[in-house]
């Protein structure tokens, strides 16, 4: 049987791999409000972090075997990792920038506050669930990597962005 990736040009199967980055919110998303309109939104932010707990750390060292980098790689190995990501893909506009020792990740436009706000819904408190994702999956990439949440609902301090997160190499660590 042929392979039906081999059929496909590169820019269909940067498409496709697109759609499978939404593919993925969507399935979140999805399981996510059925615990929250069964059992409330308590019972599913509980569910979400454990989901959340082991989901970024197996995404992350897929990743980082995909790009073959070190043990150790730093923000350098992060800002590569973070860059293919499904978040990184799947959102409407993300920025990965250096701010002096920091890499910034920040989400411009979030797919899943978009569409909790297109449904009427209130937004996700995505603070917790977030900081658990994205310091999870920088210390999948670099034991040495600490995270900071600079912005995320509800704790939001810049209004420009869905959200936005500091990552850094620990002074304490080798």
């Amino acid at each position: 049987m042929t392979d039906q990736l081999d059929l496909l040009t590169k820019e269909e199967l940067k498409d496709l791999v697109r759609i499978y980055a939404r593919n993925i919110y969507a399935l979140d998303g999805v399981w996510f409000q059925s615990v929250e309109a069964e059992c409330g939104m308590d019972d599913a932010m509980l569910h979400d972090k454990q989901a959340w707990t082991r989901f970024t750390r197996t995404e992350a060292l897929r990743i980082k075997n995909f790009l073959n980098l070190s043990e150790k790689p730093g923000l350098d190995g992060l800002e590569k990792a973070l860059a293919i990501r499904f978040s990184a893909l799947a959102n409407p506009s993300v920025d990965l920038f250096r701010e002096g020792e920091s890499l910034i990740y920040r989400v411009n436009v979030c797919r899943v506050q978009s569409a909790r706000k297109d449904k009427g819904m209130p937004y996700h408190p995505c603070a917790p669930v977030g900081f658990i994702e994205h310091a999870g999956f920088a210390s999948a990439i670099d034991e040495r990597i600490v995270t900071e949440m600079v912005s995320c609902f509800p704790d939001v301090t810049d209004l420009s962005c869905a959200c936005c997160w500091r990552f850094t190499i620990s002074n304490s660590s080798n």
